[in-house]
């Protein structure tokens, strides 16, 4: 595990340098809406904010100050990790520093459904999350579903398309929507996410009999069985050791995480599959916005804004620059030119089909946006 941490450390330092000019997993759940859940009706009122750039600086400076704690399961040298930074850097630059983002970051305050269920059943010490865009369909988010299909967005420009269009921000207000105590601030990503095991991963073919990790989500656990594989519920906490040990062969993640939790140390093959885009978004809890003065909030959503715009510029750049640090270092690392019958054995999945004719209108709004 020590060089598990110098090489995360390593990293973190090369990739602070690079990135300098630039300003900078799920888990499963009961399906049940949770007993902490508060119904809309009854939870305060969204207050609306103020266009981009109206926000007066040196009133929101003299509001009373607070400190919103922002759990990130990933280490701060990934995507994610830098993501959290500049919506920190945004949110206590535009708001004089009445408004200070304590980013806990590597997981120390769980996985991403851990600190679901605590926030959802109530728990008040966490005020804002980074979660995979479809952490919420295990507390009814149906919508939500549409983001973790495989292969529905086909490039970045598709899933920015989405992202930057009405339709996004409708998605993002479901929480809402649906009673759950949270609201949604902004969409990013982390890049397309890949299998990698510790055996050699050569074709579809290779996927049969082996096992592999997910999250015990209904979509994921149909994309595993149609590519041959048998679903294997790991945390991601544990997911280093299981790979070590051999409690299953493969997982998958996009290449920065990848690289940044030491994962080719215990499973050095890399298989570009691109099955699924890792779409994120960030969270708020009802009780912290709540604590927000309408000036606070407004910086709150216009930090939003700013760091979508980031991540989109970050990402492409950063996920090529660890894959070429991944070849470098020895990894097994096989492209996959045709994807054609990966999305067919995708495709027949039933949990996969159901929730696209679940759906269908809104699933066409967004294959329409390629």
């Amino acid at each position: 595990m020590k060089l598990k941490k110098t090489l995360s450390a390593a990293l973190a330092a090369a990739m602070i340098l690079g990135l300098t000019a630039c300003g900078g997993g799920g888990g499963g759940a009961d399906s049940s809406k949770p007993a902490g859940s508060t119904p809309a009706e009854s939870r305060p009122a969204a207050s609306t904010p103020a266009a981009s750039g109206s926000t007066d600086v040196g009133d929101v400076a003299n509001d009373p100050k607070v400190t919103l704690v922002y759990a990130e399961v990933n280490p701060l040298d990934t995507i994610v990790g830098q993501t959290a930074s500049e919506f920190k850097r945004l949110v206590e630059e535009k708001s004089g520093g009445s408004i200070t983002i304590d980013v806990r970051d590597s997981g120390v305050l769980g996985s991403e459904n851990d600190v679901l269920d605590a926030i959802i059943g109530g728990d008040d010490s966490i005020d804002m999350s980074r979660i995979s865009a479809f952490a919420l369909t295990s507390y009814g988010a149906e919508k939500s579903v549409l983001l973790s299909l495989p292969f529905t967005f086909e490039s970045r420009d598709h899933w920015w398309a989405f992202a930057n269009s009405d339709l996004a921000a409708e998605f993002l207000n479901e929480p809402q929507e649906i009673g759950l105590p949270l609201r949604g601030i902004f969409y990013g990503e982390e890049g397309f996410r890949h299998f990698f095991a510790n055996v050699p991963l050569t074709s579809i073919d290779s996927m049969k009999g082996l096992k592999v990790r997910v999250s015990n989500d209904p979509i994921m656990n149909g994309m595993v069985e149609s590519l041959g594989g048998s679903p294997t519920v790991v945390s991601f906490g544990e997911l280093y050791s299981a790979l070590n040990t051999g409690v299953c062969a493969v997982a998958e993640q996009p290449i920065a995480n990848y690289k940044s939790n030491a994962f080719p140390e215990v499973a050095n093959n890399l298989i570009l599959d691109g099955h699924t885009l890792g779409a994120i978004q960030c969270v708020i809890t009802d009780t912290a916005w709540a604590k927000l003065t309408p000036a606070q909030q407004a910086v709150i959503m216009e930090a939003g804004k700013e760091v979508q715009k980031f991540n989109q510029n970050l990402s492409q750049s950063a996920e090529d620059e660890v894959l070429q640090q991944l070849k470098d270092e020895g990894c097994n690392v096989v492209d996959v030119p045709d994807k054609g019958p990966w999305q067919e054995a995708c495709s027949s999945a039933p949990a996969i089909k159901e929730a696209i004719d679940k759906q269908a209108d809104l699933y066409q709004q967004i294959m329409d946006m390629k």
